[in-house]
């Protein structure tokens, strides 16, 4: 993170050019990241609420929520990212910090380097064994 509170992305990660991302702020074991979704993946979780077996006040609730934790944000010329200063202290990271940018499929989180680690700990150290073997 450098003093603006801007990251550097990977090129394999960024959006075409003028895509709006969005910056979903959420816990993961119970720590705080900076989600950050393409316009598709958000749309996609849209639609996972919308086609739920919830009650039409659970899904406005849902969705409520998940609209008021994201932000709209877009990447520079450099492929840098603009995380808000609020946002990103929120999630424990502060400016010339070490920022650890993890891969989660459809979309990437930014984490501070002391949640990634044990975040990481907790993840490699899960009692349930990878049936699959993709671990």
């Amino acid at each position: 993170m450098d003093p603006k509170f801007r990251v550097s992305i990977q090129p394999a990660w960024r959006p075409a050019p003028s895509e709006v991302l969005r910056l979903l702020f959420s816990k993961t074991h119970g720590m705080p990241v900076i989600k950050v979704l393409t316009q598709e993946a958000f749309d996609e979780r849209v639609a996972v609420v919308e086609a739920s077996d919830l009650s039409p006040a659970k899904k406005r609730a849902t969705l409520d929520s998940l609209y008021m934790l994201c932000r709209e944000a877009s990447l520079n010329e450099q492929g840098k990212l603009l995380v808000p200063k609020d946002l990103s202290e929120k999630a424990g990271i502060e400016a010339e910090a070490e920022v650890i940018i993890a891969g989660r499929g459809k979309h990437f989180e930014i984490w501070s380097k002391a949640n990634h680690e044990r975040a990481l700990e907790i993840e490699m150290n899960q009692d349930d064994e990878d049936e699959l073997g993709v671990l």
